[in-house]
């Protein structure tokens, strides 16, 4: 089976593909690099470098014909999304459009569709199911959640099949400084550099943290199960950022220096996912225990330091 991955060269992208080789599908790769590497992609691996919204991207879809899509590019910033709502919408909203336009087009029968936790706002309960109220409080939320309407109505118009995954905080080997939610990277990094961090406020706000090898295997678990419906992908834990030092601590061994800032404004507490549809429903579960995936995460950052 030919998959089209978009965002194929970034983050989680690279980790998808990687798996799609080993399980036997064609992926291609559309990636504009802004966040992507190309050296993150091993193989025969077709690459347009292109963004979504360009379109050449239907004479990718037209030359290619993909089986299916696994729709990752994106802007995923919200600090971003807030600068310039109108070019985040440009690249969630108008580029998914423009590769939903290509399944319909050309044939690609079912599309993975990567959403946000972002979607829910400030929880109203804990832990998260998707019942819960959609109340995006930025930009990229509203952008991240419009599509999903889109895959809805595309699927009852076109008959094109969906799975739209809602990520809790992905972290993992590639994933690059500077990215939203992307506090395990910088805690890594000043630790390498002995360099003190920051808690804001008393330590106490949690997070549900997934590895992006999890996230991997649920994208490609999606291309044949769980059509249209939309799921909470996380690990169900919560770990308030205490706990995330004291563990990174325990299975670096290392001393992490550490000093109290005021509350961030605007960011949320708590928030963690109920996954039981998507185990029901897929027969996934993550199997990389946050202590195993932040020893992995850790030895690729010193590997990047030593050059």
């Amino acid at each position: 089976m030919k998959v089209l991955v978009t965002g194929g060269a970034g983050f989680i992208g690279s980790h998808t593909v990687e798996l799609l080789l080993k399980k036997g599908f064609q992926p291609v790769v559309v990636d504009n690099l802004s966040t992507g590497q190309e050296d993150y992609l091993y193989g025969e691996v077709p690459f347009y470098r292109l963004p979504i919204q360009d379109e050449g991207l239907m004479e990718v879809f037209e030359r290619e014909r993909p089986h299916a899509v696994i729709h990752l590019a994106a802007n995923a910033k919200v600090t971003t999304s807030v600068k310039d709502p109108q070019a985040d919408a440009a690249t969630n909203i108008m580029g998914t459009l423009r590769v939903l336009e290509g399944c319909r087009q050309y044939g690609a029968k079912k599309i993975v569709y990567a959403s946000s936790a972002a979607v829910y706002g400030n929880p109203q309960y804990l832990p998260i199911d998707e019942n819960h109220p959609v109340n995006p409080l930025s930009p990229y939320g509203i952008s991240k959640y419009t599509p999903e309407s889109y895959l809805q109505v595309y699927s009852q118009l076109y008959g094109l099949r969906y799975t739209a995954f809602r990520y809790a905080n992905v972290y993992g080997v590639r994933q690059l400084l500077g990215g939203e939610a992307g506090v395990i990277p910088i805690l890594m990094n000043q630790l390498i550099a002995g360099e003190t961090f920051t808690i804001d406020g008393d330590g106490d706000q949690s997070r549900d943290y997934i590895n992006v090898e999890d996230v991997a295997g649920a994208n490609v678990l999606a291309l044949d199960k769980g059509d249209n419906e939309i799921f909470n992908l996380g690990t169900g834990q919560r770990t308030t950022l205490n706990e995330l030092i004291a563990l990174m601590e325990s299975v670096l061994g290392k001393k992490i220096d550490t000093v109290h800032g005021p509350d961030r404004p605007g960011d949320i507490k708590d928030s963690y996912f109920d996954i039981q549809r998507v185990t029901d429903t897929l027969g996934w579960s993550p199997h990389v225990h946050l202590s195993d995936g932040l020893t992995q995460t850790y030895d690729y950052y010193q590997e990047l330091a030593l050059g």
